[in-house]
């Protein structure tokens, strides 16, 4: 009986703990589907690591990819949807108790930026020296070049995001004003580029939905942190589900898009919007039951354990499984352990083992670099003078572009040495913008001095 009064104020006091830290009431529902969310991300990313020794070498693959009975399963593990929705609830949740703080909308960007930026610049120069480390040792450019892809491949979500949280200020303003034009406007741009691309053939168009289906996601979670759902009948919820499934499985099956759902993320499309519509209906059913676990099981704490150190993770989980492919590699060429054909049934058996090694790796890996990620921003900085956030403004936006930037380098041209040189040039501005700010304001004066002389 004490034990069963005991476990609310403990959660209670998780709550106030993270709450004093971050300035944001949290909601246990969203924490911990969070967390759900970035096991899956993990598990799947996990499963794609077919490392093998093929009639030229080595091989590392993705051991998913073009295989007809994923699609299906795509429609369970393809999560990012849900990950954006319930970011558009933190974002709009932090946000506005920010905002009521008297906080600016740089000063929000800044706290975004730091809290980002910080994790992103240790994972590059880390792993840009790893890289650069194996080719001199001799590792084949092919080898490493494709390891760099391989971890590469997730900062999609990184840059996005940064785009994503540097527009939250704007985007909240939006929402305020018009909550149902906004989205109806996203959708518009979404369905016309698709069209375009659909109708031309040419792909990359396609492209631009990277910014649109995810504005787009993003705000669902403005509407559910408003509780726009919250009086919805279960029924009706349960339809809103069916129906987008439904018509989810129409477009793709009877329609132009494919199946996989991990292929309408490259490039974005309007699958991707269908499905966030039904997790998220999906997630509103659910949300009863999941605060209830987390006060059954005492789990606030380990919640926001994870979630504070969740960029973190995302952002180191495919090194350490790339890392560790590459110690199959070497076991197998030193002490002969077995690799088996990825899909085989002996691949199969020891993907369980494969997992819990990768996830205590991930685990203390973490540990490690997760201080870059928790000495980020501060939440709870009172707002300057008007001159002095009008001047601001500028800076804060190249920042953000620079932040951004530095991820879509990486994308683009890999973590080859000038590359990555490149990206920790602008991650760094990115970071030390404010230091930097009072430099650059004396040098455009000294400018401006000489010029009118």
């Amino acid at each position: 009986m004490t034990e069963t009064l005991e476990r609310p104020r403990l959660a209670a006091r998780a709550e106030a703990s993270v709450r004093a830290r971050t300035g944001v009431r949290r909601d246990q529902s969203v924490d911990a589907i969070r967390v759900v969310l970035l096991v899956v991300v993990f598990a799947l990313h996990a499963m794609m690591v077919g490392v093998s020794l093929g009639p030229e070498g080595p091989v590392l693959e993705n051991a998913l990819e073009h295989q007809a009975w994923f699609g299906p399963v795509s429609w369970v593990v393809q999560i990012m949807p849900l990950f954006f929705i319930v970011g558009g609830f933190s974002s709009i949740t932090h946000w506005r108790s920010m905002r009521a703080r008297g906080a600016t909308p740089a000063q929000y960007v800044r706290a975004r930026i730091e809290r980002l930026v910080r994790p992103a610049i240790a994972l590059v120069a880390v792993v840009a020296v790893a890289l650069v480390a194996l080719s001199l040792a001799g590792v084949p450019a092919e080898i490493v070049g494709i390891a760099g892809f391989r971890i590469g491949q997730p900062l999609w979500f990184l840059a996005v995001y940064l785009g994503l949280s540097a527009l939250v200020p704007f985007l909240v303003r939006l929402h305020e004003r018009a909550p149902v034009l906004t989205p109806l406007a996203l959708l518009a741009g979404v369905v016309a580029i698709d069209l375009l691309r659909l109708s031309t053939g040419v792909e990359p168009i396609g492209y631009l939905n990277l910014l649109l289906v995810w504005l787009l996601v993003h705000q669902l979670g403005f509407h559910l942190a408003d509780g726009a759902l919250d009086g919805l009948a279960r029924r009706t919820l349960w339809g809103l589900a069916g129906a987008s499934l439904l018509l989810l499985a129409v477009i793709t099956l009877a329609g132009p898009y494919p199946v996989d759902m991990l292929e309408n993320l490259n490039p974005p499309s309007l699958c991707l919007v269908v499905l966030g519509v039904a997790q998220l209906a999906l997630f509103q059913l659910a949300r009863p039951r999941i605060r209830a676990w987390v006060d059954e099981r005492d789990a606030s704490r380990a919640i926001s354990f994870v979630g504070e150190r969740a960029m973190t993770v995302y952002l180191w989980h495919m090194p350490v499984l790339v890392g560790l492919a590459g110690a199959a590699l070497a076991a197998n060429a030193v002490l002969g352990l077995p690799l088996p054909e990825p899909l085989s049934a002996g691949w199969w058996a020891s993907r369980p083992i494969w997992l819990v090694v990768s996830a205590v790796v991930v685990a203390a890996v973490v540990l490690v670099f997760a201080r870059f990620e928790r000495s980020g921003g501060r939440h709870g900085r009172t707002a300057g003078t008007s001159a002095a956030d009008r001047a601001g403004r500028a800076m804060t936006a190249l920042e953000s572009v620079c932040a951004a930037g530095g991820v879509v380098v990486l994308l683009v041209a890999g973590f080859g040495p000038v590359p990555a040189a490149i990206a920790l040039a602008l991650l760094g501005f990115a970071l030390t913008g404010p230091r930097l700010r009072p430099w650059l304001a004396g040098r455009v004066r000294g400018a401006l001095v000489l010029r009118l002389r």
